[in-house]
C-alpha cells in the first residue's frame, strides 16, 4: 500500500505540474456543451430535453483526450521498466494511473457539470442525479480507457486506435446514465439504472486493472 500511495502522489504531482491535459479536457468539455445552444437554438424545452445526453457525451469525449498519454510518458523515458520491477504489480500500477487520471480530469468535469446543466436549462430536479451518474460513469470511462491505452502503448497511430477500441465499450455506460437522468426527470425510479451503472463500475474496477497490467507486461517485454 505504501508503494501504491507513493506512486499515486508522484503521478498527481506530475499531472498538476504539467496541467495541460486536465485543462484541455475541461476546456473541451465546456466548449463542446456551450456550442450546442448555438447550433440547435435557444428553445428552453429542446435544450432541457437534450441536456443529459449532451453533457454525458461531452464528458465521454473529454475523457478520451488525455488517455493516450496515460502510460506513454513512462514508457518513453523508461520509468515503466522500473515500475515493472517494483513490488507493486503492473495491475496495481495501472490502477494508480487510472485513479490519478480520474482525479485530475474526471473530478473537474463533475464539478463543471452543474454550471453547464444550468446553461442547457436542465430542471433543478435533475442536478443531483446528473452528478451521481457522472460520479459513477467517469471512473468507469477512465478504467476502460486505461485498458485501451495499455493495449495501444507503443503502437503506430495509437491515438487513432484508442477511440476505436474504447468507444464501443463506453456505450452501455452512456445508455444507463442517460436513462437514469431521464427517469428521474420523468418522476420514475432511477435506481435500477444506477445499480446497473454501479455493477459495470464494480466489474471494471476488478477486471480492467488486470487487463491493463497484462497489456503493460506485453509492452515492456
Amino acid at each position: 500500500m505504501n508503494a501504491f500511495f507513493r506512486l499515486l502522489a508522484r503521478d498527481l504531482r506530475l499531472a498538476l505540474r504539467q496541467g495541460a491535459d486536465a485543462a484541455t479536457a475541461v476546456l473541451f468539455f465546456v466548449l463542446c456543451v456551450v456550442l450546442f445552444p448555438f447550433g440547435i437554438g435557444p428553445e428552453p424545452n429542446i435544450l432541457a430535453r437534450i441536456a443529459p445526453g449532451v453533457i454525458l457525451v461531452a464528458a465521454l469525449l473529454a475523457s478520451l483526450l488525455s488517455l493516450e498519454r496515460l502510460f506513454q510518458a513512462d514508457h518513453e523515458d523508461g520509468s515503466l521498466d522500473l515500475l515493472a520491477l517494483s513490488p507493486l504489480p503492473l495491475g496495481g500500477v495501472a490502477l494508480v494511473k487510472v485513479l490519478a487520471h480520474w482525479l485530475v480530469t474526471g473530478v473537474p468535469l463533475i464539478l463543471a457539470a452543474p454550471l453547464l446543466a444550468m446553461l442547457l436549462n436542465l430542471p433543478a430536479d435533475g442536478f443531483g442525479i446528473l452528478l451521481l451518474t457522472l460520479l459513477l460513469t467517469t471512473p468507469l470511462l477512465s478504467l476502460v480507457g486505461g485498458v485501451g491505452a495499455a493495449l495501444t502503448l507503443g503502437a503506430r497511430r495509437g491515438g487513432v486506435l484508442l477511440p476505436l477500441l474504447v468507444l464501443p465499450l463506453y456505450i452501455p455506460a452512456l445508455i444507463f446514465a442517460a436513462a437514469a437522468i431521464d427517469a428521474a426527470l420523468a418522476g420514475l425510479a432511477a435506481k435500477p439504472h444506477l445499480l446497473l451503472l454501479g455493477g459495470l463500475l464494480a466489474a471494471a474496477a476488478t477486471l480492467a486493472p488486470l487487463a491493463s497490467g497484462a497489456a503493460l507486461r506485453a509492452a515492456v517485454e
